[in-house]
Parts: C-alpha cells; structure tokens; sequence
C-alpha cells in the first residue's frame, strides 16, 4: 500500500490508551438545533467561534487524541483569544490548533443520509462521488482521517438484508478510498437507539450490521490494522427503559467479540444520544468488562463531550474559560472510563 507508513504513524498518534476522539462535525442544520437551544445564532463567525474553543482548549490533548471536523471548519483559521469579537493572538487554521495538541485533525466526509430506494425503511449515505478528490483537497488543509457514518433504523422490518448490505458496501468503498489516499478511515456504522425494542433486538440487529461491514471491509481489501471502527453502544430503545451499566457492557462485548476482528486497533464509541454521565458511565463497565479485549475501547463522542461546556459557554466571550474547563472536566472523566476507573462520585469533584 502506497501510504502505509503514513497510515501506521496516523494510527499510532491516535491509538493511545486513555486518550480518545471529539467529533466536532456536526452539519449545519444539528449544530443550528443545538446553538438554538442556547439562544445562539448558527452564524459562520458563531460556528467558529465554538470550534475554535474547543481545538484551543488547554491541557485538552492529555485526554483527546483526535478531532473530527466538519468541512467549513477545516478551512478555517481558529481563533486565539476572544472567541466572540474575533480578536486573534495569532493565525493558525484549526487543523494546527489542534495538532499543537497532538490532536490529530480530521474530516467528515459523507454527504448524508437518503432513503434507499425500494427498500422501505432503510437509508443510505451519499458522498462517494468524487471522494478522492475531495480528499487530496482535506490531506493538504491538515485532515489526517476521514470519518463516515451510515444509520439503522429499527422497525418492524427494518433494517432490512438488503439495506444492510448495500449500507456496508458504501463503508468499505469509502474506507478503500480513504486508504488509497493515504488518510485513516473511521467506519461508523450506526444502529439507533430510537424506538421502543429491547436491548435483545439492539444486539440482534447491531451484530448482523457489523457482520455485514467487515465482509464488505474485506471484500475491498481494506486493511483492517490501518482503520477505527465507530459503532454504537447495545442498548435498549429511548422509549424501552435504561439500562444499567453493566447490563449495557456485557451485550456490547458479546457483539464486538462475534463480529470485530482482533486486527482492528481500537474501538471509538459513539454517544448516540446518551446523557454525558449515562455515555461515561457504560464505557467505564465496557472497558471493565473487557479487560483482556484485542482492541483499545475509547470513544468518538460529540454531544457527551460538548453538552457541558456548551451550556456553559452560552456564546459569551467572559464564559469562554469556563467551558474550556467544562470540556476538559468531561474529557477527563472519560479518560477515567477508557483506564476503567471512573466513579459516579467523581461528577461531583
């Protein structure tokens, strides 16, 4: 493979125990949803002001080993003092904030999600035409990995055969891509939590969508040392119950044991909707649970790591140290729970 070492030295930057990912790649319209319920405008200065204080929070590198960015972001410069008036210490794009970390920047690719045709109640993501192309443009603006997601929904019939395996298919044509280029794919392959079915149903649907992307993964000759998988956690639906933690770590282990091969380096959970706490309390039990497990068990949380330092920050220049220590406050105790050392009492500290 052309990009081999360049892939292994991404991997060894990110793979890191007790160090995990921030996915800061919202589209417009969530990050839109979720300024609004701050009583932010979703401008293109607000939006940068947000990433910017997250990539330029200090001491976020100890616990955080990556960023996903969205397009916009990647191309812009961040901002280095008051991350509302725009004032700027310096020039740097984010890409450089955050590698001033060791964070390794990184990109979302995909376009979104459509319905699949003649396939009721399957989706499909879009975005494979012209990928390469787009990510020469990302590798020289920073991006040193890509990440994208395809989406489940449970029903009465779905997902279905065929819209698992076409939805794998666009995972593995994206991964080979990314690996031909030379940028490490995250595959994410997210089974959603929304609904009324029972954790069992979670399971049974989780572990024949992974079984289904590793075939494919395979079929495109992807190497699965030189990737990170971004699955969700097994869970009962929203509108089922809560289930404890422990409940929680042991149907996912079971489903990653049957399904993800020992060469994938690591295992970057996805929050999917769950409460910071709910999100850092199972990834404590998984990761106790799964003491001897081939692959590291961090994270790839967006909303689990922002939530509290969003709410704190309320898009005011005087809060923006405060978030910053919000951020880094819930990065730790994640850190916590990837080491399997996290304790409730410790939300209290």
């Amino acid at each position: 493979m052309q990009y081999a070492t360049e892939l292994e030295a991404t991997i060894n930057d990110m793979v890191q125990k007790g160090r995990g990912v921030l996915a800061a790649d919202e589209s417009a319209p969530t990050i839109a949803k979720r300024f609004k319920a701050i009583n932010v405008e979703s401008s293109e200065a607000t939006r940068r002001a947000w990433r910017s204080l997250l990539v330029t929070t200090p001491g976020l590198g100890e616990y955080i080993s990556g960023v996903i960015l969205f397009e916009e972001t990647l191309g812009q410069n961040a901002v280095d003092g008051d991350a509302i008036t725009m004032t700027m210490t310096r020039t740097r794009t984010m890409a450089q904030a955050a590698w001033a970390q060791k964070i390794v920047p990184g990109i979302k690719v995909d376009k979104g999600t459509i319905p699949l045709a003649l396939s009721a109640g399957d989706l499909v993501t879009q975005g494979l035409d012209g990928l390469a192309e787009r990510l020469r443009i990302y590798k020289l603006q920073g991006a040193r990995f890509a990440k994208w997601r395809e989406v489940y929904e449970i029903g009465p019939k779905a997902p279905t055969q065929h819209g698992m395996q076409a939805n794998a298919e666009m995972l593995a044509r994206y991964a080979a891509v990314c690996q031909a280029e030379g940028l490490v794919p995250i595959v994410e392959p997210e089974v959603l939590m929304d609904g009324g079915h029972d954790i069992r149903r979670h399971a049974e649907v989780t572990e024949a969508v992974q079984q289904a992307v590793f075939e494919a993964l395979r079929r495109h000759h992807v190497a699965l040392e030189l990737m990170l998988l971004k699955p969700n956690m097994v869970l009962p639906g929203k509108d089922c119950r809560r289930a404890r933690a422990d409940e929680v770590a042991q149907a996912t282990l079971q489903v990653l044991r049957r399904t993800v091969p020992a060469a994938v380096p690591s295992i970057n959970f996805l929050s999917g909707g769950q409460a910071p706490e709910e999100a850092t309390e199972n990834l404590n039990a998984i990761n106790q649970q799964g003491l001897n497990s081939p692959w590291l068990l961090s994270i790839s949380y967006g909303r689990a790591l922002q939530k509290t330092a969003l709410n704190t920050w309320l898009g005011k220049a005087e809060n923006l140290a405060a978030a910053q220590q919000a951020l880094v406050q819930r990065a730790r105790l994640n850190h916590m729970a990837m080491l399997g050392e996290y304790d409730v009492a410790l939300e209290l500290a």
